[in-house]
């Protein structure tokens, strides 16, 4: 579909809406919206414009509809599959002024927010009330809720608590054609027609501009115990972690990562955070798995831990390292949510999270291993394997530019139909975006992508709102 050029009369009245210092048209400005943590792409937007306030959006929304401009909302920028991209130029809409917590109500255990706050700072805010929002993605210090919800992004506590869509109760959305809705209600059980909300939840911004969010939240545990338990082999790794559940045993994090993970991230720690890892790694192992319990009752969780303890050791497990001090948990956490930044500061990777059944992770990574060395690539595997989660991150080191973007992405293929085959599907909480866009016929079938054609049809019928995504 081809788009019109944004007219100089347009800009004006964009300015007119949002005032002239929300408008962005210098180039220097406008590239800094020209790519997100997606590989290396990058496509600069005609222009950047910043609303505040809902009415702004739906005017905007309106305007854009009108002359088919296309539309691109933007959160913080730390996406992983390109679905905020604004791959038809157009405008990018930022979010980053909607960054305000409206009200925590601890009667009801719900809080509503603007979709531009960063995911930290909320779960800070409602901690200091003895409240938890459990979604914990990595880039949790500078990631916002709103693409938080786009993606339905999970993270390490996914295993216990659910994803982001678990804690959507209602959302205020503007329309890609200027109307503003509320998707449900805020309350907690609704059976009132088709779930607007859900729809939303995972849509990467392709039906409606979320505006505002109510969340509902949870006691915040008041213990936790947390283990790293080395592994002699990937797959011994991952038949423990079915084993630990079919035990009985509910921990609220299992993340798996690689030796050589783990090692790159070590060094990244201390060559670019400034801020060495005290705690050693054993040696000899080719995996980790980094468990946590938590819970208000210290007693429950070290029976629990002894459990899981009970578990591994039939499993070829080296010694398990428990946690001593709030500031080593910190630590172990630390190394695992840096090994994405880390092994991209090493070299440019395609970064995917294929996810299966838990039982099934054996075969998985054992097959993406195999399915590399046949197309010449390396790569490194993490994850949150506790929920059948894998991010696969494949290394361009030393492959020409001509076969990384050609033979590299033929074996990226063949990874999601080995996936597909064991039950599983493209992403766990990346999304598609433009990345894996060409992969979706392996997963679904051409009735699924039809009605989903269909429903974008519903809400954007003049296709603006961030195109070329998905399908």
């Amino acid at each position: 579909m081809a788009f019109p050029e944004v007219s100089t009369a347009i800009i004006s009245q964009f300015e007119a809406i949002v005032g002239n210092e929300h408008v962005i048209l210098d180039e220097e400005k406008r590239l800094e919206y020209a790519h997100d943590k997606t590989e290396d792409y990058s496509f600069l937007p005609a222009m950047v414009v910043k609303p505040g306030t809902t009415s702004e959006v739906s005017r905007v929304m309106q305007l854009c509809n009108e002359h088919r401009i296309p539309v691109t909302a933007r959160g913080a920028g730390t996406g992983l599959a390109g679905s905020a991209l604004p791959t038809h130029h157009g405008i990018v809409l930022s979010m980053e002024r909607f960054n305000k917590i409206l009200h925590i109500d601890e009667l009801n255990l719900q809080a509503i927010v603007e979709p531009g706050v960063i995911t930290e700072v909320f779960q800070n805010a409602v901690k200091e009330k003895g409240l938890f929002y459990p979604p914990d993605p990595a880039s949790k210090g500078s990631c916002f809720l709103g693409g938080n919800l786009a993606q339905n992004s999970g993270g390490p506590k996914a295993v216990k608590y659910g994803v982001t869509r678990d804690y959507v109760l209602n959302l205020e959305v503007v329309l890609p054609t200027g109307e503003v809705i509320w998707t449900g209600a805020n309350v907690l059980k609704n059976s009132t027609g088709y779930n607007l909300t859900q729809l939303m939840c995972g849509s990467e911004g392709t039906l409606g501009i979320i505006t505002k969010i109510v969340f509902k939240l949870r006691g915040y545990p008041q213990k936790n115990v947390l283990m790293l338990i080395p592994f002699v082999t990937n797959e011994e790794a991952c038949r423990a972690i079915a084993a630990i559940f079919t035990a009985g045993i509910q921990p609220s994090g299992v993340e798996f990562f690689e030796r050589i993970a783990a090692m790159q991230t070590l060094e990244y720690c201390e060559k670019v955070l400034n801020s060495p890892v005290t705690t050693s790694f054993p040696d000899n192992m080719d995996a980790y798995l980094l468990c946590e319990l938590d819970g208000n009752d210290e007693e429950v969780l070290m029976r629990d831990a002894e459990r899981v303890m009970n578990v591994v050791e039939k499993f070829q497990a080296g010694e398990i390292l428990f946690a001593e001090s709030a500031a080593q948990k910190d630590e172990l956490w630390k190394v695992r949510k840096n090994i994405s930044p880390a092994v991209n500061w090493f070299t440019l990777t395609k970064s995917e999270d294929v996810v299966v059944p838990r039982a099934n992770l054996p075969k998985l990574i054992s097959g993406i291993k195999e399915i590399g060395r046949r197309y010449g690539f390396n790569t490194v595997c993490f994850g949150h394997l506790g929920d059948g989660n894998l991010h696969v991150n494949v290394l361009k080191e030393q492959i020409p530019d001509s076969d990384w973007e050609t033979k590299i992405p033929e074996g990226i293929g063949e990874i999601f139909k080995l996936t597909v085959s064991l039950g599983g599907t493209l992403s766990g909480e990346h999304g598609i975006g433009i990345a894996k866009r060409p992969y979706m016929p392996l997963a679904l079938s051409a009735t699924n992508l039809e009605l989903m054609r269909g429903i974008k049809k519903v809400f954007d019928p003049n296709g603006i709102l961030n195109p070329g995504k998905i399908f």
